[in-house]
Formats: structure tokens, C-alpha cells, sequence
């Protein structure tokens, strides 16, 4: 049995809240069990130096969590002086996932930043910063539309992200943390609403996983993915 009771291919209880950010192009609150982030799109007319004068655009994301979103206070990395190595890999990681859908040409030369803020950690924040901040880039992208900023969407599908792993000798679907600090592996999935693999980051934390776990846990992370799809798309929809 699950700490909260769920069974293994069951996801947290999954809401997201778009328009939460009056001042943005595009947000939305994604809750994922206890786990909530702010994600919000701005849009800038410009771009990186080396993406000037070639007429493509640049979707980018930054990632960071509020002091009290963990049970123990976590100073602001502002107060540190620079991001951690984990704050860069997850804005990286985001930045990646959301350029997987979008036709950077069709977009033109402006950048789309994403900002996701987690204002409650229990596992999986980096996977529910990527599903929420795809349906935040995909309001600023709605918005741009109807304002004829674009005449097409440059949007090319939707990605979703999910957390499974290996718990007391069991695949399991969106790990909480307490899953997450015990188990004995676990994986980042990342994937689009065609089926395809973004990322798929897979660490043994505890002891080491063959074929047949590898492909439990994917099998997993899929039908996942399905689930979110439909939750992000229901979402834009209604927004």
C-alpha cells in the first residue's frame, strides 16, 4: 500500500487553474496532490544574441521555490548569490520540453519566458512545472492569436511531464515525497500528446533496475501522460 493509499498506476488528484495571474500573457496553477506551482508567460520582442536577424523565436523558462515550500525553510538562492546546479538543470530541462512543440520560425523573433514558481513541494515539482507551464505557454500563445500579434499557431502539439519509479519492489505513477526520498528508482518522464519521448531521466537511488522494470515504469508514465493531456487540454479550453 501507497502512503496515501493510491494504487500503484494512480495519479495524485490533478487540477489546474488558468488566468491566475491577471498581469501575465499566460498562467495557470497547476496542483498536483499537495505539489503547486505558479507558472506564468511573459512575452518579450526580443531574443537571445545568437537567435537575431534569423527571424525564429526562443521559449525559455525559469524555476524556483519559495522559502516555506518544503517543511523546512529553504533560503532564497537570490540571498546565495547565484541559482544552484538543480535550479539550472530544471530551468533547462523546461526550456527543452516546451521547445519540443512549438515551430520556433512560426513564432518570429520574440521570446516566450516561462516563469514557474513552487509554492508547495511534496514531490514531482519539476514534472508539474512543465505540464503547467506548457498550458501557460499555450494561453500567451491564444492570447497572441486573438490580438493577431500571430496569424498561426506555432504551436505543434502538447508535452506533459511525469514522475514514476520502483517502490518496495512496485512501479509506481506521480511519486509523492515520501515515495520519492525512498525509492529505489525514480524517473522523470517527459512526453508529448503524440506519444513521443521528450526525456526520460531514470536514476537507480537505491538499488539497480532491469528490462522488465524499465518498461513497467514506461508503461506507466504513458498512460500518465494520457491522463494530463486531457486534464491540460480540458483547461485551455475552458480558459
Amino acid at each position: 500500500m501507497r502512503p496515501d493509499g493510491r494504487q500503484p498506476d494512480e495519479l495524485r488528484p490533478v487540477e489546474i487553474a488558468t488566468g491566475y495571474l491577471k498581469t501575465a500573457e499566460g498562467s495557470a496553477l497547476i496542483t498536483i496532490g499537495n505539489t503547486q506551482v505558479l507558472c506564468a508567460a511573459s512575452v518579450e520582442t526580443s531574443v537571445p544574441p545568437f537567435l537575431r536577424n534569423t527571424g525564429e523565436g526562443w521559449v525559455t523558462a525559469e524555476y524556483s521555490m519559495l522559502p516555506r515550500a518544503t517543511s523546512t525553510r529553504t533560503a532564497r538562492e537570490v540571498a546565495k548569490g547565484r541559482p544552484s546546479g538543480r535550479t539550472h538543470e530544471i530551468q533547462r530541462l523546461i526550456g527543452r520540453s516546451l521547445r519540443s512543440v512549438i515551430d520556433l520560425q512560426l513564432l518570429g523573433e520574440r521570446s516566450v519566458i516561462l516563469d514557474c514558481d513552487v509554492l508547495q513541494a511534496d514531490g514531482g515539482t519539476r514534472v508539474a512545472s512543465i505540464t503547467g507551464a506548457y498550458v501557460a505557454l499555450a494561453l500567451a500563445i491564444k492570447q497572441m492569436l486573438k490580438y493577431k500579434t500571430l496569424s498561426k499557431s506555432p504551436l505543434t502539439g502538447v508535452v506533459a511531464a511525469i514522475s514514476v519509479g520502483m517502490f518496495q519492489g512496485t512501479a509506481i505513477l506521480d511519486l509523492c515525497y515520501e515515495e520519492d526520498s525512498r525509492a529505489d528508482v525514480d524517473a522523470n518522464v517527459v512526453m508529448t500528446d503524440a506519444g513521443r519521448f521528450v526525456e526520460f531521466q531514470a536514476t537507480a537511488e537505491h538499488k539497480s533496475f532491469d528490462d522488465d522494470q524499465m518498461a513497467s515504469m514506461t508503461g506507466l508514465a504513458k498512460a500518465g501522460i494520457v491522463e494530463l493531456v486531457a486534464i491540460q487540454k480540458a483547461a485551455i479550453e475552458l480558459a
